[in-house]
């Protein structure tokens, strides 16, 4: 692979750091006060209107939908192209939906994009790439360990011209957002089927009768509002039989398809966050002093500083290489390096994190710098889109086959 950027990737990294350093910085900074102007309780779950300011902004610049590759849905950029532009949004909370480059709306416009009927486009694959409305993915439930998808329960059965769905949800995240109004609902519509086809995907719109928002699920206590993410109850929701995705059966063949890219814009957003936490972490350490001299002179802080800046590096390479083999010869080829950059990128984050809040002291834990929140999400990571313990059973089936004939 070519250890440079093309000329498309770096005007649209230009144009975007540049946006985000004239309006999104500050703008996060209106959003937070704005949100908190709205108090607490049902408050907390408004979305501030700076956000379709910004949003409005971006769209005008052709800064918009930059995540998907073909040129029918955005302006075309690769992958690899794309992969930078994510780490500059993984900047700031609020970047990647500025640019409606947000999860899960971006995998959930991917699953109609790939698989979506021409009717479930207009309805809403249209509004979604327009940013006019929000989404939400329901996998995971409360019942089963659903690391494993073919535990999920909630059932899919067909009753003349319409599915009947009933089951409970929950990390849906997104579901609380006042925009969203259709979910993508994962569950079995024949448990007697071989294992990896009893399972579907849905469309169900948010308020389809039913459907029951149960309550918010925080993540070390933040809320994560107005985003949010839900306990859903689906009890016997009906939706047309035209709203199943791609057929009976093709729910794991759809889940596959979703989150290659998806990982991708999550280990890219994620490095991001961790080169804002070394920031930090470095200019503290320049600007205190403790026991009589400044603390980067400590050595333990020089240690620190450079293996963040060695796992920084070789993470950020990873990803690069995934997304370039994902744009040369395709997901599936490419599945190892997805799943060993969805399991490096987080953990070498947190690593990161975790110091800059040392370095802060007691400063650290708050909410004043943002280091703990920060925590708490990518944290999540570890867990959202499979476990660690997932793709390192992938990681390892890999290496297993490499050699199997040597056994």
């Amino acid at each position: 692979m070519h250890f440079d950027y093309s000329d498309r990737s770096k005007d649209y990294q230009k144009r975007v750091s540049d946006f985000m350093d004239k309006y999104v910085y500050e703008g996060n900074e209106t959003y937070e006060r704005q949100h908190a102007e709205f108090g607490p309780g049902e408050g907390r779950w408004k979305v501030p209107p700076i956000i379709d300011e910004l949003k409005d902004k971006a769209k005008a610049e052709g800064l918009w939908n930059m995540f998907h590759p073909n040129k029918k849905w955005g302006p075309g950029l690769s992958n690899a192209d794309y992969a930078p532009i994510a780490e500059l949004t993984g900047r700031c909370l609020i970047a990647p939906e500025v640019f409606n480059c947000a999860a899960p709306d971006t995998g959930n416009m991917e699953v109609l994009m790939q698989y979506g009927s021409p009717a479930q486009q207009e309805q809403w694959l249209e509004p979604l790439l327009e940013g006019k409305i929000r989404s939400a993915f329901l996998m995971t439930e409360p019942q089963v360990a659903s690391s494993d998808a073919t535990n999920i329960e909630t059932d899919i059965r067909l009753d003349g011209d319409e599915y009947v769905i009933n089951g409970r949800k929950w990390w849906s995240s997104g579901a609380g957002d006042p925009r969203c109004k259709i979910f993508i609902v994962m569950g079995k519509t024949d448990a007697s089927a071989q294992r990896h086809v009893q399972q579907s995907q849905i469309l169900v719109p948010s308020d389809a009768p039913g459907v029951k928002i149960l309550r918010h699920l925080p993540v070390f206590g933040y809320d994560d509002a107005p985003h949010g993410h839900m306990e859903v109850e689906l009890k016997d929701v009906r939706v047309p039989k035209e709203n199943l995705i791609l057929g009976e059966g093709r729910g794991f063949e759809i889940a596959q398809g979703r989150l290659g890219p998806g990982r991708i814009h999550h280990c890219m957003r994620t490095i991001g966050a961790a080169e804002v936490a070394l920031e930090k972490m470095v200019k503290r350490i320049l600007t205190r002093e403790v026991f009589g001299k400044p603390i980067y002179k400590h050595s333990i802080w020089e240690q620190r500083v450079a293996e963040a800046r060695i796992d920084i590096e070789m993470t950020r390479l990873l990803t690069l290489k995934a997304a370039w083999m994902m744009d040369t010869v395709g997901n599936k080829v490419a599945q190892g390096e997805i799943a060993m950059i969805k399991v490096a990128a987080p953990r070498v984050a947190l690593k990161i994190i975790d110091d800059a809040i040392q370095a802060h002291g007691g400063a650290g834990v708050t909410t004043e710098f943002g280091l703990a929140k920060a925590y708490s999400g990518i944290r999540t990571l570890r867990l959202a889109d499979g476990p660690d313990e997932v793709h390192c059973r992938a990681i390892a089936r890999i290496e297993f086959k490499k050699y199997s004939n040597a056994v």
